[in-house]
């Protein structure tokens, strides 16, 4: 702001020590950027954006492509990638279903109630956010190995949880759900409980608040924590690794699948594989804009209330 607008007198009645006001022109001059600062700063943006987000995506596809769609549908079409998308997909819907109704529950329960070791529930939500996911597909190969009490106890009855389908689907759900609950809590809180306690006041039972107050209320964060979760699902490489034994055709996800086809020099293979990968990344993009264009009043609405 200028000298000239901080020392403009006073109006007649306005009390000692307070500025005069300021139109919006004046503010609005005294706070906007020169041209030249914007152009600098999109550029940068730009330039940052290309170089590690852009450029890289673009070789990813032009890799898969080098020999032709021929060769990029056959190395689709291979068995062991069949069988690596087939089960990242099982693990996928097992997982985020999982994650939904954890996170719908836990969200519910700390912005709703208040209740001893709110804040350490709290905690270990995020818990997954500051541990490497190696370190945790070491807790659960620690937890079921055979060398735990409860590795022989479960080979006994016939129960395969390391180096088979439990203990992927396991380590993924473990590195992905924050990502539900961290969506809603904040927009549960800044709803506030006024509108659940009318719906009871008027002889709604709790499950009802929820079914017809809380969830309407809660259906674009909520949809928002699903898919990204689900792209994380997909996704996941440490975690994964750890416990799956990389057994080909039977334990590999997607990410897998590819780090192996790279370690054999299959170029081709590994980045026909990575472009699902990306394109899930880029279908997961193109939802959230869609939603965010198509019904972004009632987003705002709702975030508002």
């Amino acid at each position: 702001m200028s000298v000239e607008a901080l020392s403009r007198p006073l109006p007649d009645g306005a009390a000692a020590g307070t500025l005069a006001p300021v139109s919006k022109a004046a503010f609005k001059r005294a706070t906007t950027e020169t041209t030249a600062t914007k152009a600098v700063l999109i550029g940068i943006a730009l330039l940052f954006l290309a170089l590690v987000l852009v450029l890289p995506l673009v070789a990813v596809f032009v890799e898969a492509f080098r020999k032709g769609a021929g060769e990029f549908l056959f190395a689709l079409n291979e068995p062991d990638t069949l069988a690596a998308i087939r089960l990242t997909l099982l693990v996928a819907a097992i997982a985020v279903p999982c994650n939904l109704i954890f996170g719908v529950a836990a969200a519910w329960a700390i912005a709703k109630f208040e209740f001893k070791g709110k804040a350490f529930l709290t905690t270990l939500i995020d818990l997954p956010f500051s541990v490497s996911p190696v370190i945790s597909g070491l807790v659960y190969v620690l937890l079921f190995g055979a060398g735990i009490v409860l590795g022989p106890w479960l080979k006994s009855h016939g129960i395969e949880i390391l180096f088979a389908v439990p203990g992927i689907v396991l380590a993924t759900i473990f590195v992905t759900f924050p990502f539900v609950a961290r969506e809603l809590i904040p927009l549960m809180q800044d709803q506030g409980t006024g509108d659940e306690e009318a719906a009871i006041s008027l002889g709604a039972s709790g499950w009802q608040a929820f079914w017809y107050v809380t969830l309407p209320n809660i259906k674009w964060g909520l949809l928002y924590g699903v898919l990204l979760c689900n792209a994380r699902a997909m996704g996941e490489f440490g975690a994964v690794s750890v416990v799956s034994g990389h057994i080909r055709g039977l334990t590999n996800t997607m990410p897998l699948h590819v780090e192996i086809l790279y370690n054999e020099y299959n170029f081709v293979a590994a980045f026909a594989v990575s472009t699902l990968l990306a394109a899930l990344a880029l279908v997961t993009l193109v939802l959230k804009s869609v939603l965010e264009f198509r019904y972004g009043d009632e987003i705002a609405a709702t975030a508002k209330h």
